[in-house]
């Protein structure tokens, strides 16, 4: 029996190549798209398919879908840094929500299930861990395109999981963008010192482990809202220093900061966090420890 066709949008960001990769892994039939040359060094026996696409032109992703005809879509591609979106609205409101519409028609058209990366910055952070029942309210405008598009895949009429996720961290052979522990190690091993918030909480997501829900959700037919994340509450400025001593770093280089003093263009919700417990009781969804993460990061 020929395993199911996937097709994974933002193939070259972080959870993109991890996704594929334990797809691949799986023997999954595996279809890609992103923005310029493919980053995610399968090897090039892997049944994977990997096409450069703008998925804010409608007509081309909407033929690509149409002509590959995807059993199961993994929207993950999003324009996701938030400042950047607050500065840049009209561009961020085309990828994150109208590109989001365009998949879903071609989606519709084909009979996909259809599943969903969001966020937990749809919420505002003042009760945090939130559960999937939870009203959203978004404080910034990266967290209510995020919202918007929610809304149209819940809409949709379509088999769809909405992932909710929250700062997930990792490291790939390259997605051009650095998260948090590539933040820490680069500037600390460059003597560099770096301000580290510590009035945000949050429940830190290993990519692995995010890639490994997506992939039951779709084993398991799981539908509806899940979240997936770590289990551990950590700060911004808790994740640096636990990454600078596991890789033996100058602690002394990481400074306390408030979100205030750092002044950053968008509003961030105090304290998100997610209660996992639908999808460890649902998925079987069993997150490692940030400590373990990073075991299997950097080895040691």
């Amino acid at each position: 029996m020929e395993k199911m066709k996937i097709l994974v949008t933002g193939a070259n960001g972080l959870l993109g190549q991890t996704i594929i990769k334990q797809l691949l892994e799986k023997k999954y039939n595996v279809i890609a798209t992103g923005r310029g040359p493919d980053r995610a060094e399968v090897t090039p026996s892997s049944p994977t398919y990997y096409k450069s696409i703008d998925i804010t032109d409608g007509a081309a992703i909407e033929n690509f879908i149409l002509e590959q005809q995807p059993s199961v879509i993994v929207h993950a591609a999003a324009m996701t840094q938030v400042d950047q979106c607050e500065l840049h609205k009209q561009e961020c409101y085309n990828i994150n929500v109208t590109a989001t519409r365009f998949i879903i028609d071609a989606a519709k058209a084909v009979g996909s299930r259809f599943i969903f990366v969001s966020t937990d910055f749809i919420f505002d952070g003042r009760n945090g861990p939130y559960k999937e029942s939870d009203e959203p309210s978004p404080v910034n405008y990266y967290g209510s395109t995020k919202m918007v598009a929610e809304k149209a895949v819940m809409e949709s009429g379509l088999d769809y999981a909405i992932v909710r996720t929250i700062l997930v961290y990792g490291i790939v052979p390259a997605t051009g963008r650095s998260n948090i522990i590539g933040f820490v190690r680069q500037n600390l091993e460059a003597n560099q010192p770096i301000k580290m918030v510590t009035d945000q909480v949050r429940t830190p997501t290993f990519v692995d482990d995010l890639a490994r829900g997506i992939i039951l959700i779709i084993e398991k037919k799981g539908r509806g809202i899940y979240h997936l994340s770590g289990d551990q509450e950590m700060t911004p400025y808790d994740i640096a220093i636990e990454t600078a001593t596991y890789l033996g770093l100058n602690e002394g280089l990481i400074a306390k900061a408030t979100s205030e003093e750092i002044n950053q263009p968008a509003v961030r919700p105090p304290k998100t966090g997610f209660d996992i417990s639908k999808a460890k009781k649902e998925l079987g969804y069993s997150p490692k420890s940030f400590r373990e993460a990073l075991q299997e990061l950097f080895g040691k």
